[in-house]
């Protein structure tokens, strides 16, 4: 959520920065909605000051002045209690139109408003030259009998599959390789619950507006959630964080679920645009001054692992346009993916400045008053989309695949497939 003081001190600003982003949001209703529930507030602290003078004189009266100063008290009284529920339904009035508002871009996201717009930051590693016929993820899958979409699809519908065998392992080998990488780099690991409340969605910006995307259960009024970094953000709602802690850095490791609505008939090969899926993800609480240095460690570490299953990528900063709604900036490293002859998104990380931690009511106390902190997510390993990469990038002639390195420790082997 947006600072409410800042879009009335600066509203012309916050307009300019909201048009980067392209759609309509409701400045000059919410605007109205404070200004009256300033001028109800205005009233109020009359109404109450009166009934405090009221209640005194009642004290001081004779019996004769009594009824009558009794009679004007109890007037007021209704007339605070009018006012009071009138301020509060404006100040939820407020509330409810800010939370359709999204974060102000960072001046440097590239204007833009899709994929295309991104800005390539950098490439890291060549492209593998293969001198047989390139398979994708899926063909290699089902040759191994490791992934099968056929039945996955008959068991819960289109966009889901059974992983079998090795690949089971190889994914427990991601994630524990990831884990020991980012605790090594002060990440404490965490299990978080994947069914959470309404207020933790809408306290991480994914409600109102993801709702489409979002599985839910309303018999118990909870929501399976799409990506860890919202139990993430959310176990610190409404405290008090230690300034000299940050930056507090988690590593959640979560199933995720997403609706995948709006995305008919793309990707529906294999396992990269799935309805559940695994990840192993990184949150950060920070303060203001750390946050955008902290953006840029949480990119390092989504390079470094990268780097280290030697799987060639590119970094892309993000277009205004296409930024989800907490974020102000948000690089995404892709992968290159041989079976689609193209690089594609397997990480990305965001830094949502202080807008999450409004929604949530996270803070730390300075010399100068509280403060909200800055929070950050970033994706260490996508599971499903990592498996893609190291499939396609290490297939061999005779069906098999070469697991990278730094795995074949957790995994047990070195191929996927017969070994010879």
């Amino acid at each position: 959520m947006l600072d409410l003081k800042m879009i009335r001190e600066r509203p012309d600003e916050v307009r300019a920065a909201l048009a980067r982003r392209g759609g309509t949001y409701p400045i000059d209703e919410t605007l109205a909605a404070d200004a009256e529930r300033r001028a109800v507030q205005t009233r109020l602290d009359q109404l109450r000051s009166q009934q405090k003078a009221a209640s005194a004189a009642v004290g001081k009266a004779s019996s004769d002045e009594r009824p009558a100063l009794l009679e004007k008290a109890k007037a007021l009284s209704e007339e605070v209690k009018a006012a009071e529920e009138h301020e509060r339904e404006l100040a939820a009035r407020a509330r409810d139109l800010m939370l359709g508002i999204p974060n102000l871009p960072h001046p440097t996201a590239p204007d833009g408003h899709t994929e295309e717009e991104a800005d390539e930051v950098r490439r890291e590693g060549l492209p593998p030259a293969f001198d047989f016929e390139v398979r994708d993820h899926l063909q290699i899958g089902e040759t191994l009998d490791m992934i099968d979409v056929e039945r996955g699809a008959r068991t819960s519908g289109s966009r889901f599959a059974y992983l079998k065998g090795q690949i089971v392992l190889l994914e427990f080998a991601l994630v524990r390789y990831a884990m020991g990488k980012l605790s090594d780099k002060g990440f404490t690991p965490v299990v978080p619950p994947v069914l959470v409340r309404r207020e933790a969605m809408e306290g991480t910006g994914f409600l109102p507006t993801d709702e489409a995307q979002i599985y839910t259960l309303p018999e118990d009024d909870l929501y399976l959630v799409g990506t860890s970094e919202v139990p993430l953000a959310a176990m610190h709602q409404d405290e008090y964080l230690p300034a000299d802690a940050l930056p507090l850095r988690y590593a959640g490791f979560s199933t995720c679920f997403r609706r995948e609505a709006g995305t008919y008939g793309k990707d529906t090969r294999g396992i990269f645009r799935v309805h559940q899926f695994d990840k192993v993800e990184m949150f950060s609480f920070t303060t203001p001054e750390q946050s955008w240095d902290e953006h840029e460690f949480l990119l390092s570490v989504e390079e470094e692992i990268l780097q280290e299953l030697q799987i060639p990528y590119r970094v892309m900063n993000i277009a205004a346009g296409d930024l989800g709604q907490p974020a102000a900036k948000k690089y995404d490293v892709e992968a290159w993916m041989p079976g689609q002859a193209a690089y594609r998104e397997v990480t990305s990380c965001s830094n949502c400045t202080d807008y999450q931690a409004r929604r949530l009511n996270c803070r730390i106390k300075t010399d100068s008053g509280p403060q909200f902190v800055h929070t950050l997510n970033g994706t260490a390993v996508a599971i499903g989309r990592m498996l893609i990469a190291i499939m396609e990038n290490n297939q061999r002639e005779d069906g098999s695949v070469h697991v990278p390195h730094p795995l074949v420790g957790y995994a047990g082997f070195e191929l996927l497939g017969p070994t010879p």
